[in-house]
């Protein structure tokens, strides 16, 4: 009976193993059109400036959140295809529904996102191989790629295609000396900033990269042109339907040090999470079977990619041992019940038996009981006279005297345990009076301390310029965060003893005020140092 239990529960997992490699095989048909090439993966580990402008061309006009968005995403190539096809599957989704139905999906966050902009994610699914490549320049040159956009918003503001409009705001910075970038192929000496009108409605930008950039300089590496369906074509440069995303597109870019962050505000509202760090770092878990094409990236990814892969396995065997164990412990309970049968009769005559013996003792039992009880009673009479007689002395001492030993003992103690309870919760975080001042100098402006944050713009040093409140209170300012004001003027941050940055307003040439008081004097983002 074991015996043939045991192979049954085998021959189930061997299926369900057989079934785990039909997935896997299926997962690396959904990868093979974005496999590289030989010749593509040899060439992989330096991209030229030609091919970089023809990877960012379709997406370089795109919000700097959408950009940023569209560069993580494209590291998980196969997560975009699922998340597509889910896109496909259940149009109209939005608003509070797709945030509670990604909460269901295991894809990267920053996959999840995209979900509230179908029309990048079904670019994505289409042109799949440009997906990836865009997704593995951006892991090996993330600098790289980020000029390459500011040279196309450049030469596309020569053409005139590049203005602010209803929908989007497009501001113009320029670089100080010392803020140039560091890469090979250099950076523009003006940064372009594209933020949308309103920070929870999107219109994607439809344009064609062949007119709005102008005559294009590199014939071998000529970009894509993909537009929606049912997009009506017109003008070289137009805008999809408005797009309600709400806290969905959490990305944004740091061009001061080329680099894409997260904004945990919006981050933590529509992922249900609780982070801090504003840096983003690629996920390898989320790669799935998706090859790295360069040799340093798949060098520092490909080891934790392959950790992730051994603990999944480990998981799956785990699971498939358990339920051979289930299986095995069904057919010994079956065995179990077959013996308990055949038991059951002598079982039945050994009762009868000791029934028997069992009255005889509470018959004998009984009498013993009634003896003690007559000798327990006359035992009680005199005790209870006893405490009697006792009770009466105690009742004739003068009750003066247990209210001077009660004085004696002292009040109870519960004020102060009051007292201390009170010190125990006085706040130490938000930004203590007057809006994030307090002692050791300077405002406390670390992010840690804030919530509500929405970037308001940029100052012309490239910091971003912020509205937001600190924990504990509801009243919304104006300022810089101290963590980005630390990476180029570290002079004007200081911590302080509590451990959070805070930062010299002064130092800036800044005011620090309400969000109030700075749209009632016109709502124009400062100029630092002036």
């Amino acid at each position: 009976m074991r015996m043939i239990i045991r192979a049954d529960a085998m021959k189930a997992f061997s299926h369900t193993i057989a079934a785990l490699s039909r997935v896997a095989a299926l997962a690396l048909a959904l990868i093979a059109t974005v496999q590289p090439s030989p010749a593509t993966a040899e060439s992989a580990s330096t991209r030229t400036t030609a091919q970089l402008e023809q990877l960012v061309a379709p997406i370089a006009l795109y919000p700097d959140p959408l950009l940023s968005q569209v560069l993580m995403a494209a590291t998980y190539p196969l997560e975009v295809v699922q998340a597509a096809r889910w896109s496909r599957d259940n149009p109209g989704v939005s608003g509070q529904a797709l945030e509670e139905a990604m909460q269901k999906q295991s894809w990267d966050p920053s996959v999840k996102a995209l979900a509230a902009v179908p029309q990048t994610l079904q670019m994505m699914n289409d042109k799949l191989d440009w997906t990836q490549q865009l997704g593995d320049a951006f892991l090996a040159q993330q600098s790289d790629v980020l000029d390459a956009v500011q040279r196309l918003r450049a030469r596309a503001d020569s053409s005139g295609y590049l203005k602010s409009t209803p929908e989007q705001t497009v501001t113009t910075t320029r670089r100080q000396e010392g803020q140039q970038s560091t890469a090979a192929s250099g950076a523009p000496a003006t940064v372009y900033a594209i933020e949308p009108t309103n920070p929870d409605q999107y219109y994607v930008p439809v344009y064609d990269p062949a007119v709005v950039y102008g005559d294009w300089p590199y014939p071998d590496y000529a970009p894509f042109y993909w537009y929606p369906p049912g997009y009506a074509l017109g003008p070289a440069y137009g805008f999809g339907s408005a797009l309600l995303v709400g806290s969905a597109i959490w990305g944004t870019v740091n061009w001061l040090q080329n680099r894409v962050q997260i904004n945990p505000l919006r981050y933590n509202n529509f992922n249900r999470t609780n982070i801090s760090n504003i840096n983003w770092a690629h996920n390898p878990a989320h790669r799935g079977a998706v090859p790295y094409r360069d040799r340093a990236v798949a060098q520092q990814f490909g080891s934790q990619r392959a950790s992730a892969a051994r603990e999944s396995f480990r998981g799956k065997a785990d699971a498939g041992r358990q339920q051979l164990a289930r299986d095995g412990a069904k057919g010994a309970a079956k065995s179990n019940l077959k013996n308990a049968a055949n038991t059951k009769a002598g079982s039945k005559q050994a009762g009868s038996k000791q029934t028997a013996r069992s009255q005889q003792a509470r018959s004998n039992q009984a009498a013993r009981s009634k003896q003690a009880g007559s000798k327990q009673g006359t035992r009680a009479k005199q005790t209870a006279g006893t405490k009697h007689h006792a009770a009466n002395r105690q009742a004739s001492r003068p009750a003066a005297s247990r209210a001077q030993r009660s004085h004696a003992r002292g009040p109870v103690s519960g004020g102060q345990r009051s007292f201390a309870s009170a010190r125990g919760g006085f706040s130490r975080g938000g930004g203590g009076r007057g809006g994030g001042g307090g002692r050791g100098g300077g405002r406390r402006s670390d992010i840690n301390l804030k919530h509500d944050i929405v970037l308001l713009g940029h100052l012309d040093n490239g910091l971003g310029f912020y509205r937001f409140a600190y924990h504990g209170s509801n009243t919304a300012y104006v300022g810089v965060m101290a963590q980005e004001v630390q990476a180029i003027r570290p002079a004007a941050v200081i911590r302080g003893s509590d451990g959070y940055l805070r930062v010299s307003y002064e130092k800036l040439g800044l005011t620090f005020q309400t969000y109030e008081h700075w749209i009632a004097a016109g709502a124009r983002i400062p100029v630092m140092g002036r």
